[in-house]
C-alpha cells in the first residue's frame, strides 16, 4: 500500500477534567480511560494522591470521571506494599472490580519492582502480586487482558532471569489466577542474541484459541536500533511456544513499536512504532497471520504528528484512531504538544486535533471510542493547572 498525505480537520477538543497536582491525582501515564454503562470512566496518574514517594506529591491514584466533570479518588498509591506509579489502561470485571499495574513499589521495606493490583467498587485495594526483579519478572507496564476464568496476563519490561538488557533479563509475558499465583509464561531473551524479541508492552492480546499476542520494543536481531535490534511482533501459544511474526528493521518498515496491538476480524494485528519511517517520525503498521508487514502511514514529523504512542483502536468502517506525543504544530520544544489522528483504510492520515499545552500536552495514551463517535483519552502533562487532563474529541 502506498503511503497517501495527511490532512487536517477542526475537530472540537473539550478538557473534561485537569488534573491538579495534589489529592486529585497528577500526570496520567500512558493509559487512557475505560468507561462503564453509565458514562463513568475511569483511569490512573502516576503521581498524586497524597505524599511519599520521594518527596512528591503522591504516588499515583486510581479515579473515576463523571459524565458531569466530577472527579473522586478512588484509591491513592503509599508507595511501599501497596504499589506506586500505576501504569496502563485499567481491566473491568463483571462485579466492577478494577485491574492494573503498577510500575513501582510491592515492597514494604523499599521501593519494589511493581505489582498486580485488584481495586473492588467500595475502593478496597489488593496486591495479587508484587514483583521481586528477579525470574518473576520486574517493572509490569500496559494494560492487563482477562480471560473467562479471571486469570489475568501481561507484560514486564524487564526481568525474567535471561540474559542481556539489565542483570535480571529482557522481560516476562505472565499470568495471574484470580488467587494471585504468578506463573512465567515466556521469558525474553533467554540467551543473550534477543532474536525472540525484548522488553515486550502490555496490552495484549488473547485470541479464542489461547494465543497472547504482544509486540516487544526491542530486540529481534540486528543492530540498527541498538545491540538487540528494532523490535518484533510476537505470538505466544498456550503450551509456552513463543513465535516471532515480524521482525523490524528501523527503515520504512518502523522501528521500535511503542504500544500494545489491536486485531482485526481477519487476524490482522496494527500497532504504532516511535522510529522509522520516511522521516524517522514513527509509522502506524499492519502484520497479517502470515507475517507480512506494510508501514500503512509514516509520520513526516510536522502538522501530521511525530512519535505516535498508545494502543490503537478502530471504528466498525475499519478506521484506526491513535495519538502522536509530539507533532501537530508549533510549541512544546517546537513541533506540537501532541496529536489525536485517524488513518483510514486506503492509509490517509488526518489529524482530528493538535493540541495546545493549556488544554494538554503529551497524549500518549490509548483511547477510548464513545457510543457517539467521540474519543476520549489523556495527557500526561499541559491543562490548566500542568499536570494532565482528561479530553474528548468529536471525529
Amino acid at each position: 500500500m502506498c503511503l497517501l498525505g495527511s490532512t487536517t480537520a477542526n475537530s472540537a477538543e473539550k478538557v473534561l477534567y485537569a488534573f491538579q497536582g495534589g489529592n486529585d491525582g497528577a500526570h496520567p501515564p500512558d493509559a487512557g480511560v475505560i468507561a462503564d454503562d453509565a458514562g463513568d470512566m475511569f483511569g490512573v496518574t502516576g503521581g498524586g494522591g497524597g505524599t511519599g514517594c520521594e518527596g512528591e506529591v503522591g504516588c499515583g491514584t486510581v479515579f473515576e470521571l463523571m459524565p458531569g466533570g466530577a472527579e473522586t479518588v478512588l484509591y491513592a498509591f503509599g508507595g511501599g506494599c501497596d504499589g506506586a506509579s500505576p501504569d496502563g489502561r485499567l481491566t473491568v470485571d463483571s462485579s466492577g472490580n478494577l485491574y492494573g499495574v503498577t510500575v513501582d513499589g510491592g515492597s514494604c521495606n523499599d521501593r519494589g519492582f511493581g505489582t498486580v493490583f485488584k481495586l473492588t467498587p467500595t475502593g478496597a485495594e489488593s496486591i495479587l502480586h508484587a514483583f521481586k526483579s528477579g525470574a518473576d519478572g520486574s517493572d509490569p507496564n500496559g494494560a492487563l487482558v482477562q480471560d473467562k476464568k479471571g486469570n489475568l496476563f501481561g507484560a514486564t519490561a524487564l526481568g525474567g532471569g535471561g540474559s542481556g538488557c539489565d542483570d535480571d533479563g529482557c522481560g516476562t509475558i505472565f499470568e495471574i489466577t484470580p488467587k494471585g499465583k504468578e506463573t512465567v509464561l515466556y521469558a525474553f531473551c533467554p540467551e543473550g542474541s534477543c532474536a525472540d524479541g525484548a522488553e515486550p508492552f502490555g496490552d495484549l492480546i488473547l485470541d479464542r484459541a489461547g494465543d497472547l499476542f504482544g509486540a516487544a520494543g526491542r530486540g529481534g536481531g540486528g543492530t540498527n536500533c541498538g545491540p538487540y535490534g528494532c523490535g518484533a511482533v510476537f505470538k505466544l501459544a498456550p503450551d509456552g511456544t513463543e513465535t516471532v511474526l515480524y521482525v523490524f528493521t528501523g527503515g520504512s518498515d518502523g522501528g521500535g513499536p511503542s504500544s500494545g496491538l489491536l486485531m482485526d476480524k481477519a487476524g490482522n494485528v496494527y500497532g504504532v512504532t516511535e522510529e522509522g519511517g520516511a522521516s524517522n517520525k514513527g509509522t502506524v503498521y499492519r502484520v497479517t497471520p502470515d507475517g507480512t508487514e506494510t508501514a500503512l502511514y509514516a509520520f513526516q514529523g510536522g502538522a501530521d504528528g511525530e512519535f505516535p504512542a498508545g494502543t490503537l483502536i478502530a471504528d466498525k468502517e475499519g478506521n484506526l484512531y491513535g495519538t502522536t506525543a509530539l507533532g501537530g504544530g508549533s510549541g512544546c520544544k517546537g513541533s506540537g504538544c501532541g496529536t489525536v489522528f485517524k488513518v483510514a483504510p486506503d492509509g490517509t492520515e488526518t489529524v482530528l486535533y493538535a493540541f495546545k499545552r493549556s488544554h494538554g500536552e503529551f497524549p500518549a495514551g490509548a483511547l477510548l471510542l464513545g457510543k457517539h463517535g467521540d474519543l476520549y483519552g489523556t495527557t500526561e502533562d499541559g491543562g490548566k493547572h500542568h499536570d494532565g487532563v482528561v479530553f474528548r474529541v468529536k471525529d
